[in-house]
């Protein structure tokens, strides 16, 4: 089976490269951002046509935390609707059977019941901070429902929880919040620092997923010779962003104190996703928080000593 991972150098397409390559029957296709332009509808439809894989995974994405949305919500709507729209219709016109989209949690109304079930889907409005980047996942995952039930393709999608470890982006502005608790905490442990500023009041709650565990339960949703349209993946369990921060300052050793700024934003008040259609089909995740933290921590280290650290 020919593979193709769209963003396969990203933290979800690296976790994904690494479990795929477990396969003895799959063979994988790759591509860097230098060598495709995943918004350029020419190269892709070129590329899809050249290699014709037999299942295309997207995880390639524009993406950030609450700072990187709100700064940026053009670039954000924009790269991702385009991405998902030449990735899908290339793969269509190529003769790709099988593609797997991957969205985010983020698709959900901000005040979708929690947790919340695939069902919550179009409900409600959205979180504004990161209304772009949702609109254009959405938009993703709907092509390629549409693309099932008009074309028989067997095209359908996952939405992840909020997903850390190795590879992650630890820009302090730009990045998601547990990476940049990462690296706010060991920089102030190397430096001496008895204070760490969290952004927000850290009571909103959020679910978080080891990337190895979503490229895991990708791998087992390609196996389904009929998945759903749409299924959510995740722990199934929240914690709130005080609980995590704390957590983090222990993992990384940080002894100060911890103070919180309330006048930036703190997004949904909470993100749990209901995960109870993919344990029924058979998948649930292994890795608790604090053993991810422990490895991502341990990645951080290795990243920033080899000097590719993603900051």
């Amino acid at each position: 089976m020919k593979i193709f991972v769209a963003g396969s150098k990203g933290m979800v397409g690296s976790a994904l490269v690494r479990r795929l390559a477990r396969e003895s029957d799959v063979t994988l296709v790759e591509r860097t951002r230098a060598e495709l332009n995943l918004t350029n509808q020419a190269e892709v439809r070129s590329f899809f046509a050249q290699e014709k894989p037999d299942v295309a995974i997207i995880a390639a994405a524009k993406v950030g935390g609450i700072h990187a949305n709100n700064t940026y919500p053009g670039e954000f709507i924009y790269d991702n609707l385009a991405v998902a729209a030449n990735c899908i219709q290339g793969a269509y016109q190529a003769g790709v059977k099988r593609l797997l989209f991957l969205g985010s949690s983020c698709i959900y109304p901000k005040l979708a019941p929690q947790p919340m079930a695939e069902g919550s889907l179009l409900t409600g409005p959205l979180e504004s901070t990161n209304e772009a980047y949702a609109v254009a996942k959405i938009a993703g995952l709907k092509l390629c429902e549409y693309y099932r039930k008009q074309y028989g393709v067997l095209y359908h999608s996952a939405m992840p929880t909020n997903l850390y470890g190795p590879g992650d982006n630890y820009h302090l502005q730009n990045s998601h919040v547990l990476p940049a608790l990462i690296r706010k905490f060991h920089e102030a442990r190397e430096a001496g620092r008895d204070e760490v500023l969290a952004w927000g009041t850290g009571s909103p709650k959020r679910e978080f997923l080891y990337v190895d565990e979503l490229a895991d339960a990708c791998a087992f949703l390609l196996k389904l010779t009929n998945p759903p349209d749409l299924i959510n993946v995740g722990t199934g369990t929240d914690v709130t962003i005080k609980e995590l921060t704390e957590l983090v300052a222990e993992v990384t050793g940080f002894q100060g104190r911890i103070t919180w700024d309330s006048s930036k934003p703190d997004g949904s008040p909470r993100k749990l996703l209901d995960v109870s259609r993919l344990a029924a089909l058979g998948w649930k995740a292994r890795i608790s928080l604090r053993e991810g933290i422990a490895k991502t921590y341990a990645s951080y280290l290795a990243e920033k000593a080899a000097g590719n650290l993603r900051a």
